[in-house]
């Protein structure tokens, strides 16, 4: 296979699972409380910025840097959950669409004038020299190669959580009957909440993910948070494995027709595709059609 592939194939996979880990968050705050946060694409840029304020600026070690970015962001789903979504869905108001767009547009100036407009870089060694292979040069970088490990491994993480703890069993409880699982105790409020703050968290990871092999901005996050919200609706919003596989098929899209084609045409092709695809499959390559009782 050719070398061009390859390396188009490898970043493909890791940019795909950025985008499947970004979906993933939307498909949980869909199964909880019937809503989705379109500031996730400015949680990604948060997560970036905070990253790269905390060990570049402030010169704090790695380790710590991540983590309270990684806080911050969880933090802000908190925040994007009581005011733009909670006092709307306690009304029976769809306002919430608007709102949580509302909210990602502040958060974007907010850190474009204290951030500054500028494209920053964050380093980092995995992201210096390139791959070889038999002395070839694979063009790929060894962030490239870990980053679809990262997420698929998120994704396993979470079905384990989902499936083997009681906070998981809570939200699976409250995504199939919400009075039901208020009359057995749960706290359907914190639920949510909950939901809303590892949405974001998973969005601050692959901005911190992507940062290192492309520039930290405030306006960052937009196309890649519209890319995202495609893979979620694409793969099937209710499909937790459904999401993360058509993000992997995006990012493989994406990659492969910038290549062949040029970077002209990328957006032209796969949004196409998405067009197609759900014209075909209505509810997505991996949803179910709702069931209406009669």
């Amino acid at each position: 296979m050719d070398i061009q592939l390859v390396s188009a194939l490898i970043s493909g996979l890791g940019m795909g699972s950025m985008y499947g880990l970004m979906a993933l968050g939307f498909y949980i705050t869909y199964a909880v409380s019937g809503t989705v946060n379109f500031a996730q694409g400015s949680s990604m840029m948060l997560g970036a910025v905070l990253c790269f304020t905390f060990s570049q600026t402030l010169q704090w070690p790695l380790v710590p840097s991540v983590a309270m970015a990684l806080l911050c962001c969880a933090l802000y789903g908190l925040v994007v959950e009581f005011l733009a979504v909670r006092p709307f869905t306690r009304r029976g108001s769809d306002a919430w669409l608007m709102s949580t767009v509302a909210l990602g547009i502040v958060l974007d100036n907010l850190v474009m004038h204290t951030f500054g407009r500028e494209p920053r870089s964050l380093p980092s060694s995995l992201a210096i020299t390139p791959v070889e292979v038999a002395g070839v040069n694979l063009a790929v970088y060894p962030l490239q190669l870990i980053i679809p490990l990262v997420g698929l491994s998120l994704a396993l993480v979470l079905h384990w959580v989902a499936r083997h703890t009681r906070w998981g069993t809570a939200l699976l409880a409250t995504e199939q009957n919400k009075d039901a699982a208020r009359l057995m105790g749960i706290p359907i409020g914190r639920a949510i909440a909950g939901a809303f703050a590892l949405s974001t968290l998973l969005a601050g990871v692959a901005g911190m993910m992507i940062a290192p092999l492309s520039n930290v901005n405030s306006d960052m996050g937009t196309l890649f948070g519209l890319k995202a919200f495609s893979v979620a609706i694409l793969g099937g919003i209710g499909s937790p494995w459904g999401v993360m596989i058509a993000g992997l098929l995006f990012g493989v899209a994406e990659s492969l027709i910038t290549v062949t084609l040029g970077s002209g045409y990328t957006h032209i092709i796969t949004f196409a595709l998405v067009i197609v695809a759900l014209a075909l499959r209505p509810n997505g390559l991996f949803g179910r059609a709702g069931v209406k009782k009669v």
